[in-house]
């Protein structure tokens, strides 16, 4: 397959040290489908499944997708405590949902991952003290969703007609409830990029 190949020729060529996957990709390939190319150690989105395996396991040489760890340095700078915590994070995608979930977990906190299917979500994510919408449905996140005083992390990136954008929460409804909500744009979007080149750094330091 030529998209893995090509992955693969990247992660050899020296002086490499960070390889991404840009998506969407072309003719219904996924992530999925062409992460196992990229060498973990040079894999700072965290696509390859052994890297999410070893971000599972505790391992410090993982690399989290960026976005994911974006949401946990965002709690770290406005010094959330998380132990003991319940966390709800909504989305289960490798690249955000399950790894948040993760790295949540790692820290302490009681997480409950939500999805399409889950029962009377508002129920569920109104126990939440931290609460991440993660789940690519432009303002799905109302005032019903949010316990007062929890704070909320909006992943999301919805393109708008006008080519705006948006997030997961409905920020205006939510900012009267919640402590601390992020905004769409900014948030988590300038802290992801912040942290891939973070990423590519420590992989050149590691390598020399």
């Amino acid at each position: 397959m030529y998209w893995c190949s090509a992955l693969a020729e990247q992660c050899a060529t020296p002086g490499v040290y960070g390889v991404i996957c840009q998506t969407p990709l072309p003719g219904g390939l996924r992530l999925e489908d062409v992460g196992t190319a990229i060498d973990p150690a040079v894999d700072v989105d965290g696509a390859n499944p052994v890297s999410l395996g070893l971000l599972a396991a505790g391992s410090p040489d993982a690399f989290a997708p960026a976005t994911a760890a974006a949401v946990l340095r965002i709690l770290d700078h406005e010094r959330v405590d998380l132990a003991g915590r319940r966390a709800v994070v909504i989305g289960r995608s490798n690249v955000v949902g399950k790894p948040a979930a993760l790295m949540l977990l790692a820290r302490h906190a009681t997480v409950t991952v939500c999805h399409s299917r889950t029962v009377d979500l508002p129920a569920v994510t109104r126990e939440a003290d931290v609460l991440v919408a993660a789940v690519g449905r432009p303002r799905l996140v109302t005032a019903e969703f949010v316990k007062p005083g929890a704070v909320v992390v909006d992943v999301g990136t919805n393109a708008t007609p006008d080519g705006g954008l948006v997030g997961d929460v409905d920020t205006a409804s939510v900012e009267q409830v919640a402590g601390a909500v992020t905004p769409v744009p900014g948030g988590v979007g300038p802290v992801t990029t912040m942290l891939l080149m973070s990423h590519v750094v420590t992989a050149a330091r590691r390598a020399a």
